[in-house]
């Protein structure tokens, strides 16, 4: 009887004498590349491939369309969504080692880097240069990664997220295919837009595996303030307010009661377990100066219950580090737990509408939900602390989440502001897009049409 090798088989026997031990089908392996951070059950791809080129990523590409073999790119892994997750098996490609700065233009504020670069990298080299890439977030995180999420972060609100930052990209198509998209020009009308068809498609398009990205110039100066209110209503008209008065606002973020008290018990500190702000100004020096002053009576006049300055850069980045615990705080409440964190975005105005309805809906459930947010831009996050083996903490923090992403919708927000769709926020997608949900399938089809891309995030085909 004639036994038959399984289209896997076949792709992986003529993938490995090209990648020898870049290529490997072991357990503990493959178990690495699976969602490192999501609330969602891990799903380990079959077997994993490091690339190190985009020429490498389009021998792999064309392999796996020709015997529809799924593919599901990989950065940092991360992924609070389960991106990187592979329910349907398949090759899992490693992106991480592409972490080459392929240039740097000065003059004209841009870059071009492999996809695997990290941020943080990228910004350690720009230094001397005087730039920076501005999109802060607060995970390690590869800019392909970023650019396919279309992540943001806490500058947000000054900068822009990664849409308004990718000049161009070279993507591999699933069928191996090659092109290149936008380019260092800061505008143009040439045809449609397709770097920002790829940026925030989730790996389920293509490969990204170069960006060029617009640089910011790192500014003179910087004035942090910490300040808490006695309610989270304040807190937020607060920031209503300070983004009316067109400010040098850098980055303005937010915490409850429940994450402070958190903050405090992780960092043994003893800051007020009130709703407080983190707002940063950046700048000339004289426009900080004045734009602090304003900013310090908007605060007072908005109820601000206590005020705390840096004094100078040491004491900012130490009132910005207590921000950054924030997560490892929230689950610090419950050993063990990563909980769902939630991901709406609103429109600033309607911050302390839909906050103060979800703490209704959470003040019914017997779970803690701390919240913190890049309230800035209308986004923020609860870490739901639920048990995933307790069936009932389960349904309550799945019914938070349909609530909280519920009432975002109604008053003209989004399901997920910066942690992608994945596979955790499928559910939703009917009711954000509608009919044009049905577009999205049919561009899939269009340029993926053996679905061999990601498949099963963002939507179902």
């Amino acid at each position: 009887m004639t036994q038959h090798t399984s289209p896997l088989d076949t792709v992986l026997s003529a993938l490995s004498p090209i990648f020898g031990d870049r290529l490997s089908t072991e357990r503990a392996i493959r178990d690495q590349h699976t969602a490192v951070e999501s609330w969602l059950t891990p799903a380990a791809p079959d077997a994993v491939v490091m690339a190190r080129s985009t020429d490498e990523v389009a021998a792999v590409l064309k392999l796996c369309h020709a015997h529809g073999v799924p593919v599901v790119p990989f950065g940092a892994g991360s992924s609070m969504e389960g991106q990187v997750n592979a329910p349907h098996g398949g090759i899992c490609l490693d992106l991480s080692p592409m972490d080459k700065v392929l240039s740097v233009n000065a003059e004209d504020m841009d870059c071009t880097v492999q996809c695997g670069v990290i941020r943080q990298r990228l910004n350690e080299d720009l230094r001397a240069s005087g730039l920076f890439f501005p999109v802060d977030l607060g995970a390690h995180a590869t800019l392909g990664g970023m650019a396919a999420t279309r992540a943001s972060g806490t500058t947000t609100v000054r900068y822009g997220s990664m849409r308004e930052l990718v000049l161009g990209l070279t993507v591999v198509l699933p069928d191996g295919r090659i092109i290149k998209t936008g380019g260092r020009a800061r505008k143009s009308s040439a045809g449609y837009d397709l770097t920002h068809l790829f940026v925030g498609a989730e790996g389920t398009l293509g490969v990204i595996t170069e960006l060029t990205l617009r640089l910011a110039g790192i500014p003179e100066a910087s004035s942090t303030l910490m300040c808490s209110f006695d309610d989270i209503g304040a807190a937020t008209a607060a920031v209503v307010t300070a983004l009316q008065f067109g400010l040098c606002l850098n980055r303005i973020e937010l915490a409850d009661a429940v994450q402070m008290a958190a903050i405090n018990a992780y960092g043994k500190s003893d800051l007020p377990e009130a709703p407080t702000l983190w707002i940063e100004l950046a700048g000339s020096g004289a426009t900080v100066a004045h734009d602090s002053e304003v900013l310090r009576d908007l605060i007072r006049d908005a109820g601000a219950t206590g005020m705390e300055h840096a004094s100078d850069p040491e004491a900012a980045s130490a009132l910005w580090r207590i921000r950054h615990s924030a997560l490892y705080a929230s689950r610090a409440l419950r050993p063990g737990i990563k909980g769902l964190s939630t991901d709406v975005c609103v429109p600033v105005s309607a911050l302390p509408a839909c906050i103060e309805g979800i703490g209704k809906v959470v003040e019914t459930t017997s779970l803690k939900a701390p919240l913190i947010g890049h309230v800035g831009d209308g986004n923020f996050h609860m870490v739901l602390l639920f048990d995933p083996e307790n069936p009932e903490e389960t349904a309550e923090g799945r019914r938070i989440n349909t609530a909280l992403i519920k009432l975002a919708l109604s008053l003209g927000g989004t399901s997920t502001g910066e942690h992608g769709v994945g596979l955790g926020k499928k559910a939703y997608m009917e009711a954000e897009h509608g009919t044009a949900l049905d577009l999205m399938r049919q561009l899939k089809r269009c340029i993926d049409p053996a679905n061999i891309m990601n498949p099963g995030k963002i939507f179902d085909l």
